[in-house]
């Protein structure tokens, strides 16, 4: 079983440091992935990454600032200046990466000096102390007045684990939320300009009153209380604090930090697509987001009305394009509508209404049983070096956070993915979990 998650407000840490001092490295070793290629290039990194990390019950985002321009020494320094502002606005735990081996160089002064004046927790990591004589070394870091260096290897590990246990440490604990746990809440997404500040407002209308702010916790997620035309629930609010001179420099990074807090703060996310640009790679990062961090899905595909052929056949081929990009999670409702002329700006409140009852369905051990095991006898798993599966019987896992389900077999480790997928699509056939994702676990009987 997995440990339960004692913080599951959206905690960000972001990496920050000069080129080459191996912010992809680490960023790869705590999120236990090879997302971030890593190369002795300096300036290899020029999209910046985001992944998902755990440690001791803590879950929270990790932040690789890559997206370097790499011309002349004047632009670099402006591009590390941008992303460490940017950082220390946005993250709850700053990571300050240096180089053991090159020891202090201007850039890392010019770093830490920003550093200094933010008032986010900063921890000093010294890299690439892969033996103990590069730790005496790592003392001359104490000139840039950001407190203890750790020293880490991030190439093999070493010294990470006491860091992480110090970053959870500095997490502040949230406090309780005022929000109603049973009222869902739903984010709205997408890349910018989408139109998802026109959606609210569209929902909103004139009667404010009828809404109430909450700011929820201490993360600057507003949720905003809708209730009329029979809903209820909470709006996670993305929009609620742009800065305008600071978005125009980094208007791609600034807006998937954003979602990243809306993302995990609500139950059920409204993606935005703009039906005059169609899916674009933002959207799939977004999107990726969205199944990482296991939320249910609406896709609206905005501004319908500026779309000239609007005949069911574009509608086809256009929900078939989405489907298609975001395999191999298909299940889930894609409406066409628009913001600015109201179109069928209910039906997504309903649809999120109904993908959200559906991620609390439960169905009873006897009924899954008697639906899929006839299933499993006719298309059972394939035997694999002379071995037969059984799969003898299955339930429904109370209290999860997704509709989780479990299948007791005899050797459970023989069962792959492509078959675990199979149960899945015939879950999917037989009750109605549109838009929300399943898991499948094979235990041992």
């Amino acid at each position: 079983m997995k440990p339960k998650l004692l913080n599951n407000m959206g905690n960000i840490v972001a990496i920050v440091g000069r080129p080459n001092v191996g912010k992809s490295t680490l960023f790869n070793r705590l999120t236990k992935t090879r997302h971030a290629i890593v190369s002795d290039e300096a300036g290899t990194t020029r999209d910046r990454q985001y992944g998902k990390s755990e440690w001791v019950g803590h879950e929270f985002s990790v932040i690789d600032t890559g997206g370097w321009v790499v011309n002349s020494d004047d632009i670099f320094e402006e591009e590390i200046r941008k992303q460490v502002k940017l950082a220390t606005e946005e993250a709850d735990v700053i990571l300050f990466l240096v180089d053991v081996k090159n020891g202090v160089t201007d850039l890392d002064e010019e770093v830490a000096g920003i550093l200094r004046r933010t008032k986010k927790p900063v921890i000093l990591v010294a890299n690439k102390a892969d033996s103990n004589e590069w730790i005496y070394s790592a003392a001359e870091f104490y000139s840039l007045g950001l407190g203890d260096p750790y020293c880490i290897s991030a190439a093999t590990g070493s010294g990470t684990g006491d860091l992480l246990d110090l970053v959870v440490s500095k997490f502040v604990k949230s406090a309780d939320d005022e929000t109603d746990e049973t009222i869902p809440r739903f984010a709205i997404v997408g890349r910018p300009n989408a139109g998802k500040s026109s959606l609210i407002n569209a929902f909103i209308g004139e009667d404010r009153h009828i809404v109430t702010d909450i700011a929820g916790t201490t993360r600057d997620s507003i949720y905003t209380r809708y209730n009329k035309f029979g809903f209820d629930f909470y709006l996670v609010d993305t929009a609620g604090i742009r800065k305008k001179n600071k978005v125009t420099e980094d208007l791609e990074f600034y807006s998937v930090m954003r979602s990243i807090r809306a993302i995990e703060n609500s139950d059920v996310c409204v993606l935005m697509i703009d039906a005059t640009r169609g899916i674009e790679a933002q959207d799939m990062n977004i999107f990726q987001l969205i199944q990482r961090n296991n939320k249910s899905l609406v896709v609206v595909v905005n501004k319908w009305d500026l779309v000239e052929d609007k005949t069911a056949k574009v509608m086809h081929e256009f929900e078939g394009a989405i489907r298609s990009r975001m395999a191999p999670f298909d299940d889930f409702p894609i409406i066409f509508a628009s913001a600015l002329t109201k179109q069928r700006i209910f039906k997504v409140l309903e649809t999120a209404k109904d993908v959200f009852i559906s991620r609390k369905k439960r169905i009873s051990t006897a009924k899954l049983n008697e639906e899929m095991l006839p299933l499993i006898e006719a298309y059972p798993p394939p035997s694999i070096k002379g071995k037969y599966i059984k799969i003898k019987y299955c339930m429904q896992l109370p209290a999860t956070q997704i509709p989780s389900f479990v299948f007791y077999a005899n050797l459970p480790q023989y069962v792959k993915e492509p078959y675990r997928r199979f149960l899945e699509n015939k879950i999917r056939e037989r009750w109605d979990f549109s838009g929300t994702p399943i898991n499948i676990f094979i235990r041992q009987k």
